[in-house]
């Protein structure tokens, strides 16, 4: 645990100071009770006494200013908080490399089926969008809460030559911030999104801290090599500007396999380096899936990672709140026992 103003912790050596200040009032208390002519008479006229009862308020009262002066300081700490993702937007591979069969049945069957698990487990008020890229990138399916269309959209995949790894980030950002103008013409012949009902004009770019971007997320699904296209890793960056986290996610196996198709072949290797730089360039994650049921697991661990995060926040409100509340009971405690607060 931190603090905004450190400084102010001095303010709990009172604590101490009003705990030896109780002691010595019960001690000149108890002195002035045995200046009785006979302890029995003392003991006849008090009864059985408060015994501990009567510290109890008093330690609770003690508990209560510690709690608050600690509130004043400004303690932060790292909670775990839900995150008001709107839209996740799933930027998939379909080069002709996922036809491959090292993940069962095809590399593309398998990340389609773990696709559509993952939208099982997401809430029903995020949007999900999908974009395909090979040697370009396309819009497959702009960003939607209907589950059934976005499932569409992932049966409606087909494979072609290439892959733009950086094409389909790109694209990714401009379905994300379709107001943003960002250049697409090397990746669609569009050079802007449209504006879409309610969208705003254009405005002046200003990068933003990478990874603060709390609205949306990018799930970035590949098994190869850039061969075309803008440079992942400057694709990578303009999404860091943006604060858009990028989860990159490798599928195949590491040594690489050779697959042929209507009289060509092709060697396909994963390319980990640039997937993880990817990740760590927006602070995000790279995950590996060598398997059909890696790849779900995947999935299902990233949807958790987009629903919640752990982030420092201040909690002053709920210490401020346990000094009050044992404000409260030292005084209830004290009207039920005594008949009198305090």
């Amino acid at each position: 645990m931190t603090f905004v103003w450190p400084h102010l912790l001095w303010m709990l050596l009172a604590v101490p100071l009003l705990v030896v200040l109780y002691l010595w009032l019960l001690h000149k208390r108890k002195r002035s009770t045995l200046r009785f002519a006979s302890l029995a008479v003392v003991k006849q006229a008090q009864g059985g006494g408060p015994g501990w009862r009567r510290h109890v308020p008093s330690a609770l009262l003690l508990v209560a200013l510690g709690s608050l002066l600690i509130a004043t300081a400004r303690p932060m700490a790292v909670v775990t908080l839900p995150l008001q993702q709107e839209t996740i937007i799933l930027a998939m591979d379909v080069s002709g490399s996922m036809r491959a069969t090292d993940v069962q049945p095809d590399r593309l069957t398998a990340a389609q089926e773990a696709a559509k698990s993952f939208l099982i487990d997401l809430p029903r008020s995020v949007r999900v969008g999908v974009v395909s890229f090979a040697g370009t990138a396309a819009v497959v399916q702009p960003p939607t809460q209907s589950r059934d269309d976005v499932v569409a959209a992932i049966d409606r995949f087909q494979l072609q030559r290439g892959t733009a790894i950086g094409s389909g980030i790109v694209l990714s950002l401009a379905t994300i911030f379709p107001e943003a103008g960002i250049d697409l013409s090397q990746i669609t012949g569009q050079r802007n999104m449209p504006l879409g009902p309610g969208d705003k004009p254009k405005q002046d770019f200003v990068p933003v801290a990478p990874g603060s971007y709390a609205s949306a997320a990018v799930i970035l699904l590949t098994d190869g090599q850039r061969t075309t296209g803008p440079d992942p890793l400057d694709a990578a960056k303009m999404a860091a500007d943006r604060g858009v986290k990028v989860y990159s996610v490798g599928i195949g196996t590491k040594e690489g396999e050779t697959i042929g198709f209507e009289g060509w072949s092709m060697r396909v290797r994963l390319d980990e380096e640039t997937l993880k730089n990817i990740a760590n360039l927006t602070r995000a994650e790279y995950f590996y899936a060598g398997t059909a049921v890696d790849l779900k697991k995947v999935y299902q661990s990233l949807s958790s990672r987009l629903m919640v995060e752990k982030k420092e926040t201040e909690v002053s409100s709920l210490f401020a709140a346990l000094g009050a509340l044992l404000v409260l009971v030292a005084a209830t405690l004290s009207v039920w026992w005594f008949g009198r607060v305090m």
